[in-house]
């Protein structure tokens, strides 16, 4: 029993490590040299063009869900709806701005006249995920983030932040905003240290 416990653990251990290695950062064009020695930068985050899931445009996505929601319950999919914008301001944004502070020991700020550079994420892909007690699926987001000089917007960098992935190891992640809300933090950590390592 206790020989089939370790190999379970193994697994696990195994299969938690693919996961964390799956996110991919890479620099496509321009470099990160001129951040070297900053030490605060601005964040901005944009969601046009957005592809959800199996749709390529987020509104059919937003429609059908509050749709859906409606017909079990009275307003549910308009409250969904609501929430679904919100929880940017409200969830993703400031959990990858926590986590990019802490990975790149930068100061965000919230204003251009603050930082030198500004940090643009623009989010071009979420997969929700789903957790229904008996399956889950992790949900995951993919991004293009430019590097631009504030005061001018002249982009000095552009990288892709490709399956960053929103899971939590206790399983209590029932509400879609709390997954995506992962997938940035999980982002902003990890571009926080590339930033920070000066790839």
């Amino acid at each position: 029993m206790t020989f089939i416990k370790t190999c379970v653990l193994g697994f696990c251990m195994m299969a938690v490590a693919a996961t964390l290695n799956a996110q991919r950062i890479k620099i496509i064009e321009g470099d990160l040299a001129p951040l070297k020695n900053e030490n605060k930068i601005n964040t901005e985050f944009t969601y046009e063009n957005l592809r959800v899931g199996k749709f390529d445009h987020e509104a059919d996505y937003v429609a059908k869900k509050t749709e859906e929601y409606n017909k079990k319950e009275a307003g549910r999919g308009d409250r969904w709806a609501k929430d679904w914008v919100l929880d940017r301001k409200d969830k993703y944004e400031p959990k990858f701005n926590e986590l990019f502070e802490k990975s790149s020991e930068m100061t965000v700020t919230g204003s251009k006249k603050d930082a030198k550079y500004s940090l643009i994420y623009k989010t071009t892909f979420m997969e929700p995920g789903f957790n229904i007690a008996i399956s889950r699926k992790n949900a995951e987001t993919n991004a293009e983030v430019w590097i631009v000089e504030a005061a001018t917007q002249k982009v000095i960098a552009k990288l892709s932040v490709d399956r960053a992935q929103g899971r939590t190891f206790w399983g209590a992640d029932y509400d879609t905003g709390g997954r995506i809300a992962e997938c940035y933090a999980d982002a902003g950590k990890a571009l926080g240290k590339f930033i920070k390592k000066g790839d």
